[in-house]
C-alpha cells in the first residue's frame, strides 16, 4: 500500500471514528456491582432491608425483571469486564488463589487469570477518549501483575485485587491496593474504622473529584465493585442493632412476607408458586431459643452490610449532583451472583464476640438463610438455576430514560452490557488488539430499554459454570446441575422449564417436549465449543 493511500485511509478512519463518536450520547458511566446479595434482598425487589438509595434509582429508571449473572464471582466480572464468556477470557471456572501458580495442564480457558484475548470496556472507552476510574474487588487475577486494572485500562484504582477480604481489618495477600501499591494498614477515609465499603465509595468519589478538576469536559467511566455482602460477615454495631430481633420470626416467614411484596409490585408474575423450601433446611420452630437468636445475629449483620452498601451509593449519588453531574451519568447496578450457600445449613464462624468476628476470615450465615435471600427461587451461588444466576438489574440516567412504571420483562445476561456501554460511549469493540485476535461480542446493546422496547435478540443466551449450565430461548429455559462434566453433556440431566408460567422451576417439562430439550442441547453444545467451554479440565465433584 503506497504512503498515499495509508494517510487517505488513515484519515478516514479517523474521520469515521470521529462522526461516531460525535453522533453517541457519551454520558459519564458508573457500573455498580454487590458481591453474592441474593434476588430478594432490596427493598424494590421484596425485601425489608432498608435500601432508598437504590430503589430510587431503580424507581427512577428501567428496572429488569429477568437478568442473568453467571452464578459465580471471577467468571461474571469475566464478562461484566470485557462482553466475552468466561472461558474466552481464561477465567472458565475461578481465578488462582493468592499466591498459587497455573498449572500447564489445565487448558488456556481455564488458567484461572484473565488473557491477552480479550479487551476490558476500560480499554475500549479509554481509546475512545473516557477517563477510567475503578474502585472494589477486581478479582480477575491477584498474582499476575499485568492482569491488575491499571494494566487493564483503568488510570486509577483503590480497592482489593483478590476475591474476599476482611471489611475492618484487610491484610495481605487480601489486603488493599491503591494503584499498584499494596497498603499495609490502609487508614479510615471516615471518622469511624476502616471499613472496605466505606473506602470504595470515598476513593470513588476522590477519584471523581480529581478528575473533575483535571478535566471536567472528559466523561469517565467508574468501575465500583463492592465486596459486600460476601463473606466474612461483618458490619458495625449501630447498622447491625437497626436489624436485631427482625429475623425471630425465621427463614420461611421470611420468604413468604419477602414473595408476597414480590407478587405485589407485579416483580413476579400472579400465579407463580414459591419455590419449596431445600428440603435440608431445618424447620424453625426445631432450633433451640439460643440458636434462633444466633441466626437472627447473623441475618441482621447480613442485612447490615446491605444497609452500608445503600448508604454509600446515596453519598455517592449526592456527590453527583454536587457537581452536576448526576443527570447524564448512566448508572448500572447488578450482583455478581445468588445468595451464598457457603459454610453449612447455618454459617460458620464467631458472631457473638464483636471483636473476635471482625477479625474473621470467613464467618457466614449459611444454607438456610441464603435460600431466603434468593427468595422465591430454588438453589444458590455456583449454580445456574435462577436462584444462582438471577440478578436485580436497573439502569438509571435522567438525560435519556424517562421512569417506567412497568417492570422491563425482556431477559438479559451480562454479555449485553459491554455491548450497551460502547453503544452510548461511541466506540467500538476491537477486532484486534496489542497483535491479539479478540472475539467478538455476542450481546445486544441494550437501548432499546431506554424506551420500555422489547429487546431483539437472535440467538439465546447460553452460560456454564462448574459443570452446570443454562439455554435461556425466549419463554424457555434448559437448565442442569453436572450437566457439563469433562466427559461431555450428560442429558439426563437436562430440565426444562417455561419460565413465563413457571419462574421458580417447579414444574420440569423435559419429558413432555423430548424435541426441544435436543434441539436446545445441541445449541448449547456448539455454543460451548465455539467459546471454549471444551476440553475442560476434569474436577472433584
Amino acid at each position: 500500500m503506497s504512503e498515499t493511500v495509508m494517510k487517505t485511509t488513515g484519515w478516514f478512519l479517523f474521520v469515521l471514528m470521529a462522526s461516531v463518536i460525535q453522533a453517541a450520547e457519551r454520558p459519564n458511566i458508573i457500573l455498580m456491582m454487590v458481591d453474592d446479595m441474593g434476588f430478594s434482598d432490596l427493598g424494590y425487589h421484596g425485601g425489608e432491608i432498608n435500601t432508598p438509595n437504590l430503589d430510587a434509582l431503580a424507581y427512577g429508571g428501567v428496572r429488569f425483571s429477568q437478568f442473568y449473572n453467571s452464578g459465580r464471582c471471577c467468571p461474571t466480572r469475566a464478562t461484566l469486564m470485557t462482553g466475552n464468556h468466561p472461558h474466552q477470557t481464561g477465567i472458565g471456572h475461578m481465578t488462582l488463589s493468592p499466591g498459587k501458580k497455573p498449572s500447564k495442564a489445565k487448558p488456556p480457558a481455564y488458567q484461572g487469570y484473565l488473557n491477552e484475548q480479550c479487551v476490558t470496556v476500560a480499554q475500549s472507552l479509554r481509546q475512545y477518549g473516557y477517563a477510567t476510574l475503578m474502585a472494589g474487588k477486581w478479582h480477575l487475577s491477584q498474582n499476575k501483575r499485568s492482569c491488575w486494572p491499571l494494566q487493564r485500562g483503568f488510570e486509577k484504582f483503590f480497592g482489593c485485587t483478590a476475591g474476599a477480604t476482611r471489611f475492618f481489618f484487610p491484610e495481605a495477600p487480601r489486603g488493599m491496593t491503591l494503584g499498584n501499591e499494596q497498603i499495609a494498614q490502609p487508614e479510615s477515609t471516615t471518622d469511624e474504622a476502616f471499613y472496605t465499603t466505606d473506602a470504595y465509595t470515598d476513593y470513588a468519589i476522590r477519584f471523581l473529584s480529581e478528575h473533575q478538576a483535571d478535566n471536567p469536559s472528559k466523561p469517565f467511566f467508574l468501575y465500583l465493585a463492592y465486596t459486600a455482602p460476601h463473606w466474612p460477615l461483618q458490619a458495625f454495631e449501630d447498622d447491625i442493632a437497626r436489624y436485631r430481633g427482625k429475623y425471630t420470626k425465621g427463614w420461611d416467614a421470611l420468604r413468604e412476607s419477602r414473595f408476597q411484596r414480590q407478587l405485589a409490585s407485579g416483580l413476579i408474575a400472579a400465579g407463580t408458586e414459591l419455590s419449596p423450601r431445600t428440603a435440608s433446611i431445618p424447620d424453625w420452630d426445631s432450633l433451640d431459643a439460643s440458636k434462633q437468636d444466633e441466626m437472627d445475629l447473623k441475618m441482621a449483620v447480613y442485612a447490615a452490610m446491605v444497609d452500608r452498601v445503600d448508604q454509600n451509593i446515596g453519598k455517592l449519588v449526592a456527590h453527583l449532583k454536587q457537581l452536576d453531574l448526576f443527570d447524564d451519568t448512566l448508572i448500572l447496578f447488578l450482583s455478581d451472583n445468588g445468595g451464598c450457600q457457603e459454610g453449612g445449613m447455618l454459617g460458620r464462624g464467631e458472631f457473638y464476640n464483636v471483636e473476635q468476628r471482625n477479625l474473621e476470615g470467613s464467618n457466614s450465615y449459611g444454607e438456610a438463610w441464603a435460600n431466603a435471600s434468593n427468595t422465591p427461587f430454588r438453589l444458590y451461588k455456583h449454580f445456574a438455576h435462577e436462584g444462582g444466576t438471577a440478578t436485580p438489574f436497573f439502569m438509571h440516567w435522567p438525560n435519556m430514560i424517562r421512569p417506567q412504571t412497568n417492570w422491563f420483562r425482556s431477559p438479559a445476561q451480562l454479555i449485553d452490557i459491554v455491548p450497551t456501554l460502547l453503544d452510548v460511549a461511541g466506540a467500538k469493540h476491537p477486532e484486534r488488539f496489542n497483535g491479539y485476535e479478540i472475539p467478538s461480542l455476542d450481546g445486544i446493546s441494550l437501548r432499546n430499554a431506554f424506551t420500555g422496547e422489547p429487546l431483539r435478540r437472535s440467538q439465546p443466551i447460553c452460560i456454564e459454570h462448574e459443570n452446570n449450565a443454562f439455554v435461556r430461548d425466549g419463554d424457555w429455559k434448559l437448565v442442569g446441575r453436572g450437566v457439563s462434566p469433562a466427559s461431555g453433556i450428560v442429558d439426563a440431566k437436562w430440565e426444562l422449564y417455561n419460565i413465563a408460567s413457571d419462574r421458580t422451576e417447579i414444574n420440569d417439562l423435559a419429558k413432555l417436549h423430548p424435541d426441544l430439550v435436543e434441539k436446545m442441547s445441541d445449541h448449547w453444545a456448539q455454543w460451548a465449543k465455539r467459546v471454549n467451554v471444551y476440553p475442560k479440565p476434569s474436577r472433584k465433584r
